[in-house]
């Protein structure tokens, strides 16, 4: 696995390059919309909340002596809370509602590197490719609810908090680059088919995520580039998988 998370990882080398070879920007345009709008939402939100729940954790807190200081790490976790449940839900806010847009960049994207295949592709409309990444997303979303649970509350453990740390971001990594492959799968696999083949290609999904997930990091700048490069990105792997080794299935 870890030999395909780098090579998950590699495959933005030359997103950039291509992306402004095929002139693929001006179909971002209402993706980065739709990714600054939920980023800012998401943010105030936090804002909001991260106090609330810091007073509800501190009364877990009963005695006097060291309420100050409980108060203030309470306020802290609470606002880690709110950040890594905000990541989730904004990551697949936005991969749901820019699926029919990066369908078009994924097939524009196909067509250059492999030629007029369409005769392979499952036909579908805007609105059946919205309800696709929703659907998709959806399932995502509650899954990575379930199992980040856990792992947060892990969070307050000292020491086992560095390894919750990291099993988070590698599960945020993955969902990320399952939504970015199933741009490409979408015309090719049916949902169930789709969803088969990601989980047997853990690897590349987590390591297109990465990026992903760190692009965040960058403040303003990473929720602008975030989609361009991991969908063109993860596009190339995808459709690498796909042709090179022929894995394509035509369904009516």
């Amino acid at each position: 696995m870890i030999k395909n998370i780098i090579l998950g990882i590699k495959e933005y080398g030359g997103a950039f390059a291509l992306i402004s070879k095929l002139k693929l920007w001006k179909y971002f345009i209402i993706p980065v919309f739709i990714s600054i709008f939920t980023a800012v939402l998401i943010a105030l939100e936090a804002y909001i909340l991260s106090d609330n729940i810091g007073s509800f954790i501190s009364k877990a807190w009963i005695w006097d002596w060291g309420k100050e200081t409980f108060t203030g790490l309470s306020n802290f976790f609470g606002a880690v809370i709110i950040i890594i449940l905000g990541l989730i839900v904004y990551k697949h806010i936005i991969l749901a509602f820019s699926a029919p847009f990066m369908g078009i960049v994924s097939e524009k994207i196909e067509f250059h590197l492999y030629g007029d295949v369409k005769h392979l592709h499952r036909k579908s409309s805007f609105f059946e490719q919205l309800i696709r990444g929703i659907r998709i997303n959806i399932r995502n979303l509650s899954k990575e609810l379930l199992f980040s649970l856990p792992l947060l509350i892990l969070k307050f453990i000292p020491i086992v908090n560095l390894f919750s740390t990291m099993l988070l971001f590698l599960l945020q990594a993955y969902y990320a680059g399952f939504g970015n492959m199933d741009y490409t799968l979408e015309r090719h696999f049916n949902y169930r088919d789709s969803v088969h083949f990601i989980q047997k290609r853990r690897g590349f999904a987590i390591g297109n995520g990465i990026v992903f997930m760190l692009c965040l990091l960058i403040p303003v700048v990473g929720i602008i580039i975030v989609l361009p490069l991991s969908v063109t990105a993860a596009t190339t792997k995808t459709l690498s998988l796909l042709h090179d080794k022929h894995e394509i299935v035509y369904e009516r």
